[in-house]
């Protein structure tokens, strides 16, 4: 079920409170009476708690995932010299 946040237009109360998609919306201050109004945040989800990001699921020593390959292939390595044919010792 989602989290809805409210303020209240008299007293500035804030809360949230969790609610049916179904359930209507709350229009009085639990504080004062007032008149509450809806809060939007910028997000349509928020993640609380662990295992929400990329670092909570790795181990200590990095990732394991290779490193992409680069655009550009290397340049071969040039071809090894002959070798000279050795001198005779006369």
């Amino acid at each position: 079920m989602p989290t809805y946040a409210y303020a209240c237009k008299d007293c500035g109360h804030a809360f949230d409170i969790v609610q049916s998609f179904s359930d209507s919306s709350l229009t009085a201050c639990p504080e004062c009476g007032g008149t509450l109004r809806k809060k939007f945040n910028s997000v349509g989800v928020v993640f609380k708690g662990s295992g929400f990001y990329r670092t909570d699921s790795r181990d200590s020593k990095g990732s394991s995932v290779s490193p992409a390959p680069s655009a550009a292939p290397a340049a071969p390595a040039p071809a090894p010299a002959a070798s000279a044919p050795a001198a005779a010792a006369s």
